[in-house]
């Protein structure tokens, strides 16, 4: 028990076995030059009595065994000392003091001839050697300021096995833990249970984990839709990689350098009116992103439920014959008398289009403008020869993992024109959610680069239904507030919380706390000094602090991710949470990157036959109403 008695009587027995020590040299000194103090007249016959009997002892029967007895004794006297401690004391000044009184303390041996020397330098090495013990034990060796943004305390041990299975991705890395630096894996064993790739331009996205994903799916038998937002930087990659592996037909969709044709309102994919609601739902938004947070509105509502109608009577009319998105197009710059009078020939549709009809046969013009004019605007922004060409075409199926027919299929897009590129884009997306959302299909990914550049109706949807169907969706996007942005706070929120992998690169703001928060706290060791006139002391303590804090997400370094996977039940991980540098063979890739092969043209039509399918379109239309409208 530390009481006041206790502390005394220890005291005590150090002082009592320092004072036994010099008593021990003293004697020493009196026995070994007893000439010199007889001469001196420093000697006494009582202190001779007592002093004689003792010179028999084991101690004292050699210099060497008395010099080493005085020293032990010395020693242990100073380990049961107590002193204030100094964080001044510097190691250097310890051992200076120690070896040098250790040294002039036994070669003094030699100056035994000189009995005064030699008592004069023993003494001199016994006190020096002293005065480096008591420093030694009063020295405060502290810690605080060698680790100042606590990176040491931060670490914690991560997954260090690779887990491969048939739909796994793997990404090798390398991470911290207390100073020493260990191999680790990010083992996405579940990727059906969906990953948002995260960071800020730079941060390494496409180069340290998007390109591994595209790779090692194709690798393992994976059918594919990859949104390139820069074309062809991710296509590129998945067509090489396609040339190694196989299996599968390759397919781009592309405006600008026209690749492959495809119709996303195939009429034999749209088995209810329904389907054609979110296509139109999917059009509209796509072209009008702020009505994105105002769906519900009677001026966002109207122009979706017309769009709707002109999908809708394309769908019946004659089969599906011209169900197409450059025929909606053309079909809503009709004159209201005409498109009234064809539409109206629909029963499927009378619901959807009376109001348009009781506002033109009420001649209340300005609630009519209101309800149409901004879908025909918005439409007008995608009549384009070159956007009519490849939408009227179908060189294929949009059915991705059909497994008779497995497909890897592209879509570019032009950061210059993605607000145009983007809505059809998403059309397209929409289309394929659907075929590839159903059971007994091939196991399929879905990737999309800067995700919030299109609009996917039902995105989260699909991510909680589709891990049954063996569906893989991977979001790239750079910040939560770009999604809030696009999307709206509510389903931003949601995208942002059903995912179950996260891999994150640099961000800041709200993006970084709330990674910081799902990651979780660890115990940390928190050292604290506190200094008085009379005493230090030292206290060390453990908290649960936040393991990743926003600050250091805010400053990862390129290719430096943070994250949380997801596992199954097959193949539990315990260690889920990570912090590490994704290792990339950069010398490896760069070669590779040399060897690659350009995507080949799969077909160059001339000017004048795009024009030619452009003046198709419009005379079918034209024909179309004069068949329907004028009897």
């Amino acid at each position: 028990m530390q009481t006041g008695e206790n502390e005394q009587a220890l005291r005590k027995i150090i002082d009592f076995t320092r004072l036994l020590s010099i008593a021990i040299l003293i004697i020493h000194f009196y026995l070994i030059c007893y000439p010199v103090f007889e001469q001196a007249h420093l000697t006494h016959k009582i202190v001779n009595h007592v002093l004689v009997p003792l010179s028999k002892m084991g101690i004292f029967s050699t210099m060497l065994t008395a010099k080493l007895t005085a020293l032990g004794l010395l020693i242990v006297s100073l380990i049961g000392s107590k002193g204030k401690r100094d964080e001044k004391i510097r190691a250097k000044t310890i051992i200076t003091y120690g070896v040098t009184g250790l040294l002039i303390y036994f070669v003094s041996d030699y100056l035994i001839y000189w009995p005064w020397l030699y008592i004069g330098a023993t003494a001199f090495g016994y006190l020096l050697f002293m005065t480096g013990g008591a420093l030694l034990f009063r020295m405060l060796k502290l810690k605080l300021g060698g680790d100042i943004f606590n990176k040491e305390n931060e670490t914690f041990p991560q997954e260090e096995r690779l887990l491969e299975n048939e739909y796994s991705i793997n990404l090798p890395a390398k991470y911290q833990l207390k100073g020493k630096e260990r191999n680790s894996w990010i083992n996405i064993i579940n990727p059906f249970r969906g990953t948002l790739v995260g960071g800020s331009p730079g941060a390494g996205k496409s180069y340290f984990v998007i390109r591994h994903i595209i790779t090692q799916h194709i690798r393992k038998g994976f059918s594919m839709l990859i949104y390139d937002f820069k074309y062809d930087d991710l296509s590129k990659i998945a067509y090489n990689a396609l040339l190694k592996h196989g299996g599968r037909k390759f397919c781009v969709i592309n405006f600008e350098k026209i690749m492959h044709r495809s119709n996303p309102l195939e009429p034999d994919t749209m088995t209810d009116i329904t389907d054609a609601m979110e296509a139109a739902r999917t059009i509209m938004l796509g072209l009008n992103r702020e009505w994105i947070k105002k769906q519900g509105d009677f001026f966002v509502e109207s122009p979706i439920n017309f769009v709707t109608a002109l999908i809708w009577f394309l769908k019946k009319y004659e089969g599906g014959r011209y169900c197409t998105l450059p025929h909606v197009i053309e079909l809503s710059l009709v004159e209201y008398k005409d498109l009234f009078a064809v539409l109206i020939s629909e029963p499927e549709i009378e619901v959807l289009i009376n109001p348009f009809i009781s506002a033109w046969k009420n001649e209340a013009y300005e609630q009519l403008e209101g309800q149409i004019a901004s879908a025909k605007i918005s439409l007008a922004r995608l009549s384009s020869p070159q956007l009519y060409y490849v939408l009227s075409g179908n060189d294929f199926s949009l059915d991705v993992n059909n497994p008779d027919d497995p497909k890897i299929i592209c879509l570019a897009n032009n950061p210059q024109k993605s607000q145009v590129y983007g809505a059809v884009l998403s059309l397209y997306v929409n289309r394929i959610n659907k075929l590839v959302n159903r059971k007994k299909q091939q196991k399929c990914s879905l990737i999309f680069d800067e995700f919030p550049t299109i609009y996917f109706n039902g995105i989260d949807n699909l991510i909680a239904t589709a891990r049954s169907n063996k569906v893989a969706v991977t979001l790239a996007v750079q910040d939560y507030s770009q999604l809030k942005k696009d999307y709206g706070r509510e389903q931003a929120e949601v995208i942002m919380n059903i995912v179950g992998n996260i891999i994150c690169g640099q961000v800041t703001g709200d993006t970084a706390k709330q990674l910081s928060e799902r990651f979780g706290k660890i115990n940390q060791v928190k050292e604290s000094v506190s200094i008085n006139a009379t005493d230090t002391s030292v206290s060390r303590s453990t908290q649960l602090d936040y393991a990743v804090p926003a600050s250091k997400i805010a400053g990862l370094s390129s290719g430096e991710f943070v994250g949380m996977v997801a596992d199954d039940p097959t193949n539990k991980i315990d260690l889920k949470t990570f912090h590490c540098q994704i290792q990339n063979d950069h010398e490896a890739i760069a070669v590779e990157e040399r060897t690659y092969q350009d995507i080949p043209p799969i077909r160059q039509p001339s000017t004048t036959e795009i024009i030619s399918t452009y003046q198709r379109i419009k005379e079918e239309v034209k024909m179309l109403v004069e068949t329907v409208a004028l009897p």
